[in-house]
């Protein structure tokens, strides 16, 4: 049995909405990047969905999806070290208290 093609689209806008949110709402610099990891899942999500449903003997998506983890791996990688390169210097994660890249 196959999955319908609404259940992963459904799952994957319910993802993509969350990251926005915390995307939007949050002040927390390691809570901005796990965000950003949602929004990329809910991308993998969609990835798999559209592979299945236009070609299912075709493996194209789940490659996509796999380019797509390791470009977030190497995103959240160099994220929090500079995150944690911040927080040697100031004390805080604190979005507003960011300022050290202003001229």
């Amino acid at each position: 049995m196959q999955l319908q093609l609404e259940y992963f689209l459904l799952l994957a806008a319910a993802l993509f909405c969350i990251g926005i949110y915390g995307l939007i709402t949050s002040r927390n610099a390691v809570r901005v990047l796990m965000s950003i990891e949602l929004l990329l899942n809910a991308v993998n999500l969609n990835l798999m969905g559209f592979s299945n449903f236009l070609d299912p003997d075709t493996i194209r998506g789940q490659v996509f999806t796999v380019f797509v983890i390791t470009v977030a791996a190497a995103e959240a990688a160099v994220g929090l070290a500079i995150i944690l390169a911040i927080y040697r210097n100031r004390e805080t994660i604190d979005m507003e208290q960011f300022n050290l890249l202003k001229w």
